[in-house]
């Protein structure tokens, strides 16, 4: 019979029940459980596989790299910013309301870290989530020409919960690449919040883009509905003299 058994639940891709039915049937025997018990106390454990399965998923798919969370960031080094701010973000309401967010600062200051935070915490509360780099959305752009892939891969992008933009302004992008990310943020405006790491001031955006209307008429979109979080010059993460613990994935 736990042969019929075992077939059953590989048929329903109950993995965790299988797992631990002999166990849970020992324990119900000792413990004389009622059936229903024994049921949900499987039901459960499956349930709770499956949800920590989904979340590693989304983790996995969103190319997060180093993963800080909002309880293993270094707020005792960097403390010009406000920790109070950002646990608020962390309540995700900005979702809803599709509000953007920027991290503006120099390199090393932990803008990523933070931004990587946020998204973590959405794809814990079962958002999807996507980081890229900025160069290599603008590299994957003038790839997607190639196969005339450039409008799928925009939609995909455009219906990612939580987007983050990592890295905007180290290397400036081509005409082309300019039209497609102004595309991919009116895409997302007011549907979908967009998340921007830089280390240009919203003044240095025309030029860092190359073409004036098409900046003045991002940023409209882009500060509509933003919060705009500024680093002053100063504490570097990334120094060796602060031997930052790695991250950690906690949400």
């Amino acid at each position: 019979m736990l042969d019929d058994i075992h077939a059953c639940l590989d048929a329903l891709k109950l993995r965790k029940t299988r797992e631990i039915l002999q166990a849970e049937l020992k324990l119900a025997q000792a413990k004389k459980s009622s059936y229903s018990a024994f049921l949900l106390s499987l039901l459960r454990q499956e349930h709770e596989d499956k949800r920590q399965r989904s979340i590693q998923s989304r983790i996995k798919q969103s190319a997060l790299q180093d993963r800080w969370s909002l309880d293993t960031y270094p707020w005792n080094i960097q403390t010009c910013i406000s920790k109070k701010q950002h646990y608020e973000l962390a309540e995700l309401d900005f979702i809803a309301r599709a509000e953007n967010i920027v991290w503006m600062g120099g390199t090393g200051v932990g803008k990523t870290g933070l931004a990587e935070a946020i998204v973590l915490k959405a794809l814990y509360a079962g958002r999807t989530g996507r980081m890229v780099k900025a160069q290599d959305l603008f590299d994957e752009f003038d790839h997607s020409l190639t196969d005339r892939s450039t409008q799928a891969f925009l939609k995909r992008l455009s219906r990612v919960d939580v987007l983050l933009i990592d890295e905007l302004g180290y290397v400036e992008p081509k005409p082309g690449q300019i039209n497609n990310f102004f595309r991919l943020v009116e895409n997302r405006y007011g549907k979908r919040p967009t998340l921007i790491t830089t280390n240009l001031g919203y003044k240095e955006w025309p030029k860092f883009l190359g073409n004036g209307p098409m900046a003045s008429a991002l940023l409209r979109r882009l500060l509509h509905n933003c919060h705009t979080i500024t680093f002053p010059k100063g504490v570097n993460l990334s120094s060796p003299k602060h031997a930052l613990p790695p991250p950690q994935d906690q949400p």
